[in-house]
């Protein structure tokens, strides 16, 4: 096999090991920096936000295999020990947010590759199965039986 396909069948560690929570973070980030846009905030209010987004980036490691979980340590906005200001709260959830979003979008190209390689596979078969000189339109009525076609002659 060219090193360009893939194998559907090939078993692969699990990179996502609980989508539905990424999504539900996903979702909350999403929410956190639509109140950062909206609304002023006291430093009470920046302190909590920073302490949701610390909880927030540990409970995706916990849901990501190893290689994400360690990208997502090397590319997340450390906050500090100090109260952030809007702008770096705003800032590091948009940084979360777009992280990922790029994560999901790299997992719907991965299924997409993944059917189009599986069809890819399924129309090979298809055509190793037909006797030569036969079309798929042709080859219908075979798979029915050869009640309504006359044997072949010499």
């Amino acid at each position: 096999m060219p090193p360009d396909e893939v194998d559907v069948h090939e078993r692969v560690e699990p990179v996502i090991e609980q989508p539905g929570k990424l999504l539900r973070i996903a979702m909350m980030v999403r929410e956190l920096l639509e109140e950062l846009r909206r609304s002023p905030l006291d430093e009470h209010a920046r302190e909590h936000l920073a302490d949701i987004h610390a909880r927030a980036l540990a409970e995706l490691k916990s849901g990501l295999s190893g290689p994400l979980a360690d990208e997502l340590d090397r590319i997340a906005l450390p906050l500090g020990d100090s109260v952030p200001s809007e702008a770096e709260l705003r800032i590091a959830h948009a940084q979360l947010l777009g992280w990922l979003e790029g994560l999901f979008q790299g997992i719907q190209a991965a299924i997409a590759t993944q059917q189009m390689a599986m069809a890819s596979q399924l129309e090979e078969i298809r055509r190793r199965r037909l006797p030569p000189g036969l079309t798929d339109a042709e080859a219908e009525p075979e798979e029915k039986g050869r009640e309504g076609r006359p044997g072949q002659y010499l």
